[in-house]
Formats: structure tokens, sequence, C-alpha cells
């Protein structure tokens, strides 16, 4: 029988905080991270809010020096991995540094520090780009960065799976696990794409709220009246290791990272299937991985973007993968509260998921007022709930038909 692989470490930085604790504090009040847009100005642009992380100072948690030589998305993924390593306790010495994988994901990478190289090229000269933009905007800066921070050697790089990346980096460092390639691993996803340039690119995809002037209400993931997703941006880091190794040096244990599924649509590059075929497989297939029923399950954190693309095509999913059970589990959508971070949220999601079921209580699906024919299951609507589970499964689907599901499970 294989060795289980448990979550030793959590970290992050989200619209909600910068904390685990903070963050999860926050979505047992129900409290959104949706705000007007500080960063730039967004008036000549259609949308004018987003789940910005605030209150982010890099220079407390690193060299300034060094700070200011990293895009925002590395900056989150660098203290979100501080965070891990420090709940977790494990300490990267000489000797264990090369058995330690670092694997944090992110969809687009440093789009913050490309948009303003591109308008310094054009106003102020190519001799005024910044020598340090190559490894500012790469996709793998947050995992590179954060191997040098703290001294890890072993494997290290990205998944760009788009807004599935955290999830199958997540899934990736598990398999590497079991295979016995690695020992422990930091394993999640960063993303900043707060930007004039990027909230223009999604919002031309035509699925953007644009609610500048009511925004208490947005998103409004399975209700009947959403009217789109807003764009958050944050990290979340897990430490993984064998149950065995954990043990061995007295580790504290969160929970155990049970299982991992992973398909594509092959349907469209940006809408989902709509009878939620991919999503379905994905979840049997991270249920087969945890060794698991479908009545095992008692939580899913939803994708739920707040789309009727995608709450719809979800819940077919769902429908199809759990049948009449479906109508038995509780599922919500966090990104209720922190809006859609792109790559990193199935990271963070992963996160709500140990904390539900550590906790026993699940989160909420806040904004949820008008029901959704389409959508009939329970979605936790706008409280927490108190609930005892052992099984809990994420959901994370992206742009090209990316879908990734994992599942987390108690430990005793």
């Amino acid at each position: 029988m294989q060795d289980r692989i448990v979550i030793t470490g959590m970290g992050t930085v989200n619209p909600l905080g910068l904390s685990v604790r903070e963050s999860w504090e926050r979505v047992m009040a129900g409290i959104s991270g949706v705000a007007p847009i500080t960063s730039f100005d967004p008036t000549p642009l259609q949308v004018h809010i987003a789940a910005e992380v605030k209150n982010f100072d890099p220079a407390k948690s690193m060299d300034p020096k060094e700070a200011r030589r990293r895009d925002r998305f590395e900056q989150f993924a660098i203290v979100s991995a501080r965070e891990a390593l420090t709940d977790s306790g494990l300490e990267v010495t000489e000797a264990n540094a090369g058995r330690i994988g670092v694997i944090i994901s992110s969809a687009i990478g440093g789009l913050h520090s490309l948009q303003e190289a591109i308008l310094t090229n054009h106003t102020e000269g190519p001799r005024r780009v910044s020598p340090f933009l190559i490894p500012m905007l790469m996709a793998n800066g947050g995992a590179g960065m954060a191997a040098i921070e703290f001294g890890i050697k072993g494997p290290c790089f990205s998944v760009a799976s788009a807004c599935a990346s955290g999830a199958d980096g997540i899934g990736t460092a598990l398999m590497m696990l079991r295979t016995g390639m690695i020992d422990a691993a930091l394993a999640g996803a960063s993303e900043s794409t707060i930007t004039s340039t990027g909230v223009a690119a999604f919002d031309r995809v035509g699925a953007m709220s644009r609610r500048n002037d009511d925004y208490s209400m947005t998103p409004q993931p399975f209700d009947g009246n959403r009217d789109g997703r807003v764009m958050g941006e944050g990290a979340a880091v897990l430490v993984l290791e064998r149950e065995a190794d954990a043990r061995k040096r007295g580790a504290k244990i969160h929970a155990e990272l049970a299982g991992y599924g992973a398909t594509a649509d092959a349907f469209h590059v940006t809408a989902p299937h709509d009878k939620g075929e991919g999503g379905a497989a994905a979840i049997r297939m991270a249920l087969s991985s945890a060794r698991a029923n479908p009545a095992d399950v008692g939580y899913i954190n939803a994708h739920g973007t707040g789309t009727a693309l995608n709450d719809q095509s979800e819940t077919r999913a769902v429908k199809a993968a759990f049948g009449d059970l479906a109508y038995k589990i509780p599922i919500s959508s966090t990104k209720s509260m922190t809006g859609h971070m792109m790559g990193a949220t199935g990271a963070l999601e992963v996160i709500f998921c140990v904390l539900a079921i550590r906790e026993g209580i699940l989160p909420p699906t806040i904004h949820y007022e008008t029901p959704d024919p389409e959508c009939d299951l329970d979605y936790v609507p706008n409280k927490a709930r108190e609930a005892k589970i052992a099984l809990a499964i994420s959901n994370a689907f992206g742009f090209g038909g990316h879908n990734a599901v994992l599942a987390v499970r108690t430990f005793v």
C-alpha cells in the first residue's frame, strides 16, 4: 500500500488576507474582497472593480532590493511559501535540499512587468527596459524565485493550464511524491493580472462583471442574476510530504492530499463543455486516485466563477459524476469572496477544503439570492454552515478546456 501524502504547511496572500488564519476568518464571515481598483486608474475601461490584495508590503518579508527585482506575482509566491514553510516546520538543509521540489504555477506570469516594459520601450526606448524583465515576467518565476529564496535544489517548475494551473501543480507534486522522485514539495500557484491590459483583455472575452457602481453583490456564482466574474490576485502554497517522513520529524499534519484527476474538454478555447463531461471525468479520476466512493464526499469547493456557462456546466458535471447524490453534497464558491485569482485560485481553494474538514464548517457562497433553474444544487447560500466531513474535493476548470480536481481527506 502506497504511503499517504499529507499537507503539513499552508500559506497564502489573497484579497481577503495576508495569512491563512486571516483569510479563513473572513471567509467564515462572508466578507467580500471586491472593491474599486486602486492600483491604476481604470476610468478608460468598462470594468472598474477587482479583488486586489490589500496592504501588501513585500519589503516586510524579503530584502527590499530583491523585492524591486521581482514581479508582484513572484512576491506573492515567496511570501506564501514562507508562511507554508514556517507552518510546516520543515527546515531546508544541504542534506535535504535536493529532495524537495518547488512546483509553484502561474497561468500568465509577470503581466505587471511586461506591461510596464512595453510602455517604457515605446516612450523611452529599449535602453530603458529593465535587465530583470525576463525573470520578472516568466511564468516559472514564482517557482524559481522561491527556490532561490529558500535554497531548494530539487525539481523546480511551473505548470501552466489556465485557471487549473494551481490544482495541476499540486496534483503533479502529489504524483512526484508517490513515485519517490522527491521527499517534500512546495506546491501551489501565484497570479497577479490586475493591470489595465489584463482587465481589458479579460473583459473583451465577455465574461467580466461591470457592476462598477454597485459591486457589493458581485460576483454571484450560481445565482440567476449573475453578470460575470471579478478578477482577483494572490497566491497559495502547500507543503506536501509522505506520511512517514512527516511523522518521523514530528510534523503537524493538517490533512491528507488523497487524489488528483485531470482531463481536457477538447471543445472550445474559452467555453466549457456544455454537458460538463470533462469536469465529471476529472472528478471520477480524482476519486479513483483517492480510493474513494462518491458517497464519501461531504463537500465540494466549486470552480464557480459567476458566469452562466461555467456555473451551469459545472452543475451538470457534478450531477454526471455523483448522480442523485449530487443533491445531498454541499457546494460553495469561495470566488464569491476572493474573486477569480486565475491560476492561483485552485491552490487557495484546497486550503479552504482543508480548513473546512479540520474546523467542521463549510464556506458560504455569498451574494446568492435568485436561484437559476439550471443550477439546482445546495450552494451553501450566504452563511457558513457547520458540518462534519471526512472528504472534500476542489474543482478547477480553465480556458482551453483544462479540468483539474483534487481530493482532500481528514487525517486520523
